[in-house]
């Protein structure tokens, strides 16, 4: 018996008695939703971290080759759920892409500016639980204040705060309320003051720099290889945004700059840099907004939605700019009512692939501090 114990052992793989796997969620409040990081640490040291998707499947892409391409929009709003409005967004325009639609120019203006004040709502909650994750409660409380208002804009419109089935394929479902172009403009006379109140609170604390500039750097060529855009991309130096890159809808009429990490400590594409590429990003979108609002057309939002969507034989690439990254969606038409296949590329997934990259050597609490900057949503990460 003996004996057979020793062969045993003799047989195991080598142990190094100085490592340690340690599983960060899905419980983790850090982890920002079901994701379980599975660390393999020497000491405080992490030397390795992998990702274990799946808790929160939700079967996105198979739904779509059931439903009409209508009835695919509120699947949409579920992924990314804090940004639905550009998830449809993207959609929409890669059917009417399928379609050859040209829809109407206040259509896209509308679309334009339901993009831009969710991407300022979802980068309020990014900032916002960043902080949270640091350690400091007040922003978190300051930014889900104001992300407030936003939502109280998109309920005037068509009634949902979350999940909104508002951008359809050729048009809108409502026209905007009487009163949202004034009360737009009150918000972004309101919020311009806050941006700079949350670099006060925030963005220059000398405790909160400490625990972010020089942790988790990603060097641009790093970030490219790994597919990664966005706010990441941007953070890491290299000047890439859909908007101005390769504009959709109506981003080529209006004036507005692209920030990129600058490196507050001296190297740039740490967490540091795609945290506060997302502060410049909302003032940038406030600029789009007040172009947007004083530029608006006239006309009618649902002339050119069609009584039934039904493409020919083809297949499609369509791609935004969503508050985290390239948010593209692949589809295949057989000519039938139904999408063939839908495929999602989700920035969010592919963002969190370079997470081991960004963790290696740094310590335990620092992971933290790294994945709440990559800015994930779970939903958008599993589908």
């Amino acid at each position: 018996m003996i004996n057979t114990i020793e062969k045993n052992i003799e047989t195991q793989p080598s142990l190094n008695t100085e490592e340690m796997i340690l599983n960060m969620g899905p419980q983790h409040p850090s982890t920002h939703g079901v994701l379980r990081l599975e660390l393999l640490l020497e000491g405080e040291i992490v030397k390795k971290v992998t990702p274990h998707l799946g808790y929160l499947h939700r079967c996105f892409e198979k739904h779509a080759e059931v439903m009409t391409y209508p009835q695919v929009i509120p699947y949409t709003d579920r992924m990314d759920y804090l940004a639905s409005m550009y998830n449809e967004f993207g959609y929409a325009i890669t059917v009417e892409k399928l379609l050859d639609i040209k829809v109407p120019e206040r259509v896209e203006y509308i679309r334009v500016i339901m993009g831009e004040l969710q991407r300022i709502a979802s980068h309020l909650v990014a900032l916002g639980t960043y902080g949270a994750d640091i350690g400091a409660m007040t922003p978190f409380l300051f930014c889900f204040r104001d992300r407030e208002k936003i939502l109280s804009l998109f309920e005037l419109t068509c009634g949902a705060r979350l999940l909104y089935n508002y951008i359809w394929v050729g048009g809108v479902s409502h026209d905007l309320h009487p009163d949202f172009i004034r009360l737009a403009k009150e918000f972004i006379h309101y919020f311009r003051p806050k941006v700079v109140e949350l670099n006060d609170l925030l963005t220059n604390n000398k405790i909160f720099i400490e625990r972010t500039a020089n942790v988790g750097i990603l060097p641009a060529d790093v970030a490219i290889n790994y597919g990664v855009t966005g706010p990441m991309l941007r953070g890491s130096g290299m000047k890439w945004d859909l908007r101005r890159n390769d504009p959709y809808s109506v981003y080529d009429k209006f004036d507005f700059n692209i920030p990129v990490g600058e490196g507050l400590m001296g190297t740039v594409g740490d967490s540091w840099d795609r945290y506060y590429v997302r502060i410049l990003e909302m003032e940038e979108s406030l600029k789009i907004l007040e172009q947007a609002l004083a530029q608006i057309p006239e006309g009618d939002v649902s002339s050119a939605i069609p009584k039934r969507v039904k493409p020919p034989v083809g297949e499609v690439y369509g791609r935004v700019e969503n508050p985290r990254g390239e948010l593209g969606y692949y589809i295949i038409s057989d000519g039938s009512v139904n999408p063939f296949r839908v495929k999602v590329r989700a920035p969010s997934f592919v963002n969190l692939s370079v997470m081991n990259e960004l963790c290696k050597g740094h310590m335990v609490a620092d992971v933290v501090a790294i994945l709440g900057s990559i800015d994930i949503v779970l939903g958008e990460v599993d589908r």
